[in-house]
């Protein structure tokens, strides 16, 4: 089976063979693995200086990286952001043709999927007294942009439907802070959840896969989060009291779950400490399948990539179904 082919299993609550799938959102550590400068950390803020075939080259190599990080390190999935994702330019046309570019240097080895949601996230500092403020004066607006941004989001994906290149969304908006979420759940079930749930199931309608992503205490709108039925959820955060075997115990039945190794232990903890997180997060998700292996966020830039590389060590011994 392909790695892409593994990936869906879990995703459908199966247990695919062998070795239990493994993705990561992000891995900045692209300069210090290969020597290259990660996609997210160039500007092309000259973009539209470019010729087509400094755009291409451009193209085909980010393809290139995210495909050399797959193969690697054992990714299942690739993570596809378009140039300006978080800052720098937005080239047109690059959203499409990038995982084009993948499709064709790679085939259909890697599950495929890019950033989807369009429901209310934590808010900025510069934004949050304003955000507080509509919820007190102007709830129904608040509630009208969001149905806005949920058709505008399925008007995109039906492009990428047509396009025929990707399988997924990753939904990237955070709900949770450390403590609690940062909406009370009743005040999340009547802004974020119906939006969420009718963005789902439009991607749904289209064949696509979803994965719901959010950092923090998931645990007071856990059911929430399932009830809109994504395929799985993302990234099952321990800094922020997230158990995987408690989590596993009450949802593990109707959603994959994606996540769970520590990722403040990765970076300043003890080698014995990330291979005890390594540990639990397997024992406890991968019973009956059903489970992707990762970490509770990403690996971000300032990580040391031993460490990263001692947690896959742990992976390729002992994260293997019989």
């Amino acid at each position: 089976m392909t790695p892409r082919e593994k990936f869906i299993m879990a995703l459908e609550g199966k247990q695919p063979p062998g070795r239990v799938p493994h993705f990561e959102l992000v891995f900045y550590l692209t300069m210090e693995a290969f020597g290259r400068v990660h996609p997210n950390h160039r500007v092309f803020s000259q973009w539209n200086q470019m010729s087509r075939r400094e755009r291409d080259l451009q193209m085909r190599d980010r393809a290139d990286l995210f495909i050399a990080i797959a193969r690697r390190y054992g990714h299942s999935a690739i993570f596809f952001y378009p140039c300006g994702a978080w800052g720098g330019g937005k080239p047109d046309g690059e959203p499409m043709l990038t995982p084009e570019l993948i499709r064709e240097m790679s085939g259909m080895e890697y599950f495929l999927m890019m950033h989807g949601d369009a429901t209310y996230s934590v808010p900025g500092g510069n934004r949050m007294m304003q955000f507080v403020t509509d919820i007190a004066e102007h709830s129904q607006r608040l509630k009208d942009e969001a149905a806005r941004k949920v058709d505008l989001a399925l008007q995109r994906a039906e492009r990428y439907r047509k396009h025929g290149v990707l399988d997924g969304f990753a939904l990237c908006s955070d709900y949770c802070f450390n403590d609690n979420p940062f909406l009370s759940p009743a005040m999340f079930d009547e802004f974020v959840t119906p939006f969420l749930a009718r963005l789902t199931a439009g991607y749904r309608e289209m064949g696509f896969y979803v994965i719901k992503h959010t950092d923090g205490n998931i645990m007071p709108i856990l059911d929430s989060l399932v009830s809109t039925r994504p395929h799985a959820l993302h990234s099952l955060d321990p800094q922020g009291g997230v158990d995987i075997a408690e989590v596993k115990r009450l949802v593990g039945k109707k959603v994959c779950l994606i996540g769970n190794v520590n990722c403040g232990l990765l970076d300043t903890g003890t080698d014995e400490e990330v291979i005890a997180s390594v540990r639990y997060a397997l024992k406890h998700g991968m019973p009956g399948g059903g489970y992707i292996f990762s970490t509770s966020n990403c690996i971000y830039t300032g990580m040391a990539l031993e460490r990263y590389e001692l947690m896959l060590d742990v992976w390729r011994r002992e994260g293997n179904y019989d």
